[in-house]
C-alpha cells in the first residue's frame, strides 16, 4: 500500500512548477512531511521490530524493471537522520525565502522547492538501494539536485562558478564509484552492493575500497577531496547549507560503512589509512576553520572538522574487525554512528543561526559584527548551544559520541600490539587536539560576532528573526539536550547497529551494559547540574526582584575612552594561533609598515588572506595546466573549413592505420 503512495507522492512533485506561487511552499512541505512519514514508517520496522531487513518492491514492472527499496538497520538509520534536518531546514526556509519573494520569479521558487524536495528524495533512496544502477542515478540525482539550490543566487558569477565547480568535483566522484561497481560486477556478473562480499571474498580487498572510498570521500570531505565544502556551503542559501552539511555529506559515510561492512581481508591496512587520513582531515579542518572571517565559510571547516571525528571512529572500527577487538570494532563504529546524528543536529543548527545573523544584518563577516546578543537574544542562545554541542562539552549530545570514541580507545590501548597501541594513542592525542582547538574557535565565533560592543552600523540595525526562523532552532536544541541528558535512546541502537552490521551480533552484552552504566552516571550529573543552574538562576532573579538594577557600559580598566575599535577582531584573537600554523595553512598579511622615520604617520592599510593549500595544489595548479593546455591547442581552431576537413582526413587515416595493425 505504501510503496503506491510513495510513487504517487514523487509525482506530484512535478505539480509543483503549476501550483500558484502562494501555495507552493505549502505542496512541497505536505510531500516532504507525507515521504518523511512513509520512510519513517519502515525504518522503524527495520531498526526497533523487525529482526530482518524491510523490502518494499515499488512495482515498476511496465519498465521492465525490478525496483526495490531494501531498508536494514543501517539504511533505516540514515533515513530518520534525513528525515528529520530536511523538515527542519524547510521549516527555516518559509521566511527565509520570503525576501526574495519581491526580486525573483516564481520560476525560480518552482526550481528551489523541486530540486529541494528531489535533494531529499535522492538521499533517502541512496541509502534504500542496493541496485547499481539505481544507486548512481539517484547519486547523480542528489549531484544535480544540490547543485540547482548552490545557485539559487546565480545571478551572482562568483556563486555560479562555485556551483559548476562543485558539480564537476561531485561527477569525478561518481566515476570513480561507476568503475568500482564495473569492476566488482565484471567479476560476479552482479551489478550493486550484493556483488562486494563476493568479489572481496576471492579477490585482494584494497584497491576496489580505494576507488569506492575516493568516490564516497569526494561527498564526504575528507582531504585532500574537501575542496568544494568551503566554496558551496557559504554560497547556498542557509537552510540549504544546513541540510548538505547536517545530512548530504553523510550520504558518503553511508557508502564507505556498506563497503566496509563486505570486506574480507586487508582490514589492517584499511583501517589505518582510514584513521589517518581522518586525523589529518579533522586537524586541518579545524584549524582551517580558526582563521576564517565569514562565519558561513568557519562552518564549513568545521563541518570538515567533524568529518574527520567521524572518520576516526570508522578507522578504529575496521582496525578492531582486523585484530577481533569486540570493544573497539563496537566502540569505533557505534561512536560514528552517534557522532554523524549529533553533527547532524548541531551543525544544522549552526547555519540556520548564521542565516538569521546574515538575514538580519546582511553580512556574513564576524569583523563587522559584535553585540548582537542584545539584538538578537534567541538567535544567541541557539548559537551558543550549538557551539558547545559541537566542541564535545557536557551536558550537550556532542560531549556523548566523543566520550564513546575516548571509551573504545582507552580500553582498548592496554590489551593491543606495539602498531594498534601506537594507532590509539594517535587516534586519543589527535581526538584530544581537535577538540582543544574546537574550544578555541567557537569561543572565538560566538564571542566576536555576539558579545563586545557594535562593530558597525549592520549591527545597530539589526533586530530578531522571525518565530519560523526560531522555530527549527528550538527543535533541534531540544533534542541536543534529551541526548546529552538520556543518551540511551540513541545509543543503544547505534550498538545494535554496528553490532549487527560490522560484526554479526556477536558480542559480550558485558560490554554495552558497561557503557550504558557509566551514561547513565553521566546523564544523571548532567540533570543535577542543569537543575543546580536553574535554582541558582531562579533565586537570583528573586532576589534582585526587589532591587533596583542599573545598568552601564562594561567596565573598562578605568580606560573609558575606548572605541568598538579597541575590541578584539576575529583576525586577532586567532593571529598567534595563525602565525604559528602558517607553515600549514598557508594565511598571508598584506600590510603597510610603520617605518622608524615615520613620527606621525599617515593612515596605514592592513588586510589578511586565508588560503586553502589543497585547493592550491589540487584543483587550481591542474586547472591551471589544463587550460594552457587547451590556449596551446586552440590554434587549430583556425575557422577555415578546409583545415577541419583535413583534421577529419587525417583522423580517419589514423583509425585505419591502427585498426590495420590491431591496436585497437
Amino acid at each position: 500500500m505504501f510503496s503506491g503512495i510513495f510513487i504517487s507522492l514523487v509525482l506530484l512533485s512535478f505539480v509543483i512548477y503549476i501550483v500558484p506561487n502562494r501555495f507552493k511552499y505549502i505542496w512541497t512541505l505536505c510531500l516532504i512531511v507525507s515521504v518523511s512519514a512513509i520512510s519513517t514508517i519502515w525504518s522503524i520496522d527495520a531498526l526497533f521490530i523487525s529482526s530482518i531487513p524491510t523490502v518494499v518492491d515499488i512495482g515498476l514492472d511496465y519498465l521492465n524493471y525490478d525496483f526495490i527499496l531494501h531498508i536494514d538497520k543501517l539504511s533505516a538509520f540514515f533515513v530518520l537522520t534525513v528525515n528529520f534536518t530536511v523538515i527542519t531546514g524547510f521549516i527555516y526556509a518559509y521566511k527565509y525565502l520570503e525576501p526574495y519573494y519581491r526580486i525573483k520569479y516564481p520560476l525560480s521558487f518552482s526550481i528551489h522547492y523541486f530540486s529541494y524536495f528531489w535533494l531529499y528524495l535522492s538521499m533517502i533512496m541512496v541509502v534504500m538501494l542496493q541496485d547499481g544502477i539505481a544507486f548512481i542515478i539517484m547519486w547523480e540525482i542528489m549531484a544535480s539536485s544540490s547543485f540547482m539550490l548552490v545557485i539559487f543566487n546565480a545571478e551572482n558569477r562568483l556563486i555560479m562558478k562555485t556551483g559548476i565547480n562543485y558539480l564537476i568535483q561531485m561527477h569525478i566522484g561518481m566515476i570513480f564509484l561507476l568503475i568500482a561497481f564495473l569492476i566488482a560486477e565484471k567479476e560476479t556478473r552482479v551489478m550493486g552492493f550484493g556483488a562486494l562480499k563476493p568479489y572481496f571474498s576471492s579477490n585482494p580487498n584494497l584497491t576496489l575500497f580505494i576507488l569506492f572510498f575516493i568516490g564516497f570521500s569526494m561527498k564526504a570531505g575528507f582531504i585532500p577531496l574537501h575542496t568544494w565544502l568551503p566554496l558551496a556551503h557559504p554560497s547556498a542559501p542557509s537552510h540549504v547549507s544546513g541540510v548538505m552539511s547536517g545530512v548530504m555529506i553523510k550520504m558518503g559515510f553511508y557508502g564507505i560503512l556498506r563497503v566496509i561492512s563486505a570486506l574480507q581481508s586487508e582490514l589492517f591496512t584499511i583501517g589505518t589509512i582510514i584513521l589517518i587520513i581522518s586525523l589529518l582531515t579533522g586537524l586541518f579542518g579545524i584549524m582551517s576553520a580558526i582563521t576564517q572571517r565569514d562565519i558561513k565559510k568557519m562552518l564549513a571547516y568545521s563541518t570538515i572538522e567533524n568529518v574527520g571525528i567521524i572518520g576516526i571512529g570508522i578507522g578504529l572500527g575496521v582496525i578492531g574487525m582486523s585484530m577481533n577487538s569486540q570493544i573497539l570494532t563496537l566502540f569505533g563504529f557505534s561512536g560514528a554512528l552517534v557522532h554523524i546524528f549529533n553533527h547532524s543536529l548541531f551543525k544544522s543548527l549552526l547555519f540556520y543561526i548564521a542565516g538569521s545573523v546574515n538575514h538580519s544584518t546582511h553580512t556574513k563577516d564576524m569583523e563587522l559584527l559584535g553585540g548582537l546578543i542584545k539584538k538578537m537574544p534567541h538567535s544567541a542562545f541557539h548559537f551558543l548551544i550549538g557551539s558547545l554541542a559541537i566542541c564535545g562539552l557536557p551536558p550537550f549530545n556532542g560531549f556523548i559520541s566523543e566520550y564513546i570514541l575516548f571509551s573504545g580507545m582507552f580500553m582498548s590501548v592496554s590489551g593491543s600490539g606495539l602498531y594498534t597501541s601506537f594507532l590509539i594513542l594517535a587516534g586519543i592525542t589527535g581526538l584530544s587536539l581537535i577538540g582543544g582547538l574546537a574550544l578555541f574557535c567557537f569561543a572565538r565565533a560566538f564571542g566576536i560576532t555576539f558579545l563586545g560592543q557594535e562593530r558597525s552600523a549592520r549591527v545597530h540595525v539589526a533586530e530578531e528573526v522571525n518565530k519560523y526562523m526560531l522555530m527549527p532552532g528550538y527543535i533541534i536544541v531540544s533534542v541536543i539536550m534529551l541526548i546529552g541528558l538520556a543518551s540511551s535512546f540513541l545509543v543503544v541502537p547505534a550498538f545494535d547497529i554496528a553490532s549487527v552490521t560490522f560484526m554479526n551480533n556477536m558480542y559480550e552484552i558485558s560490554i554495552m551494559n558497561n557503557v550504558f552504566h557509566n551514561l547513565m552516571q553521566i546523564n544523571i550529573l548532567s540533570g543535577s547540574f542543569i537543575i543546580i543552574t536553574f535554582a541558582l538562576y531562579t533565586l537570583r532573579q528573586k532576589i534582585f526582584k526587589a532591587k533596583k538594577v542599573d545598568q552601564g557600559p562594561t567596565w573598562g580598566c578605568g580606560y573609558t575612552a575606548g572605541t568598538p575599535k579597541h575590541q578584539y577582531t576575529a583576525t586577532s584573537f586567532s593571529d598567534n594561533f595563525t602565525s604559528l600554523a602558517n607553515p600549514v595553512l598557508g594565511s598571508k598579511k598584506i600590510n603597510e609598515k610603520i617605518l622608524p622615520a615615520d613620527i606621525f604617520p599617515e593612515k596605514k592599510n592592513f588586510s589578511s588572506l586565508s588560503i586553502d593549500i589543497f585547493d592550491d595544489y589540487v584543483i587550481n595548479y591542474p586547472k591551471e595546466f589544463l587550460l594552457k593546455l587547451l590556449k596551446k591547442i586552440a590554434v587549430m581552431q583556425t575557422g577555415q573549413i578546409h583545415h577541419y576537413i583535413l583534421y577529419t582526413f587525417l583522423f580517419i587515416i589514423a583509425a585505419l592505420l591502427l585498426t590495420y595493425f590491431e591496436l585497437i
